[in-house]
């Protein structure tokens, strides 16, 4: 009878021993399930998020078109196709070449209009050197015009030598690694901006400013 009583003893013991780990796997199923279903919730959250939406290629067209100067009736005029996708040169055009082109469109018409104005008026009155009415064309070649020369291309030059503080870096490269394009001009240079406004004419709003350069 005592020996039945240790038996039963023990067996009770060990019953009372087996319980928690009987209790910890007692639902295997649940466990495993929880275990896949969490990398697995963590892999629909990734396939959630919205990829990064790559930016459009640069349209030197669509964005020529957005400059000042656009009239009636020949609107976006560019019959070469300087500011085609592979460019009159047979490259990739990128921003900082059509402001370049644009820069250089300004200036030589600046200049254009000077020589137009210049050239009939200075024939007759010209009081500061006396030409004896010689025509534009050859008036330089007589003095004192050939000592004033210097004067104007020293002038000339330190207008130009200001000018390539605009252009960009030929060493530098671009956002995406690559070098940048030779002749290009800086994004956030304005064109034909020489910062000359002495008479304050320059409008201060940029739709005003838009329409000024139109015109």
């Amino acid at each position: 009878r005592r020996s039945t009583h240790l038996a039963t003893t023990k067996q009770q013991a060990m019953l009372s021993l087996s319980s928690p780990f009987a209790a910890g796997f007692a639902a295997p199923g649940l466990a495993a399930a929880s275990l896949r279903t969490r990398p697995a919730l963590m892999q629909e959250a990734a396939v959630a998020e919205p990829e990064p939406v790559a930016p459009p290629p640069f349209d030197p067209k669509a964005f020529a078109q957005t400059l000042p100067g656009i009239t009636a009736p020949f609107g976006f005029f560019d019959p070469a196709g300087f500011c085609s996708s592979d460019g009159a040169s047979n490259e990739q055009v990128s921003e900082g070449k059509v402001r370049f082109y644009r820069e250089v469109e300004l200036k030589h018409g600046r200049v254009a209009m000077l020589a137009a104005l210049g050239f009939p008026v200075a024939e007759q009155f010209h009081p500061l050197f006396a030409t004896d009415d010689a025509p534009s064309f050859s008036a330089f070649q007589q003095t004192p015009l050939q000592t004033f020369w210097p004067v104007v291309v020293g002038v000339i030059a330190v207008i130009e030598v200001f000018s390539v503080f605009t252009f960009e870096n030929p060493a530098s490269r671009d956002a995406d690694g690559n070098p940048a394009q030779p002749w290009t001009i800086k994004k956030d240079h304005v064109a034909g901006d020489l910062g000359f406004d002495p008479l304050g004419l320059k409008p201060t709003d940029a739709a005003g400013l838009a329409e000024m350069q139109t015109k």
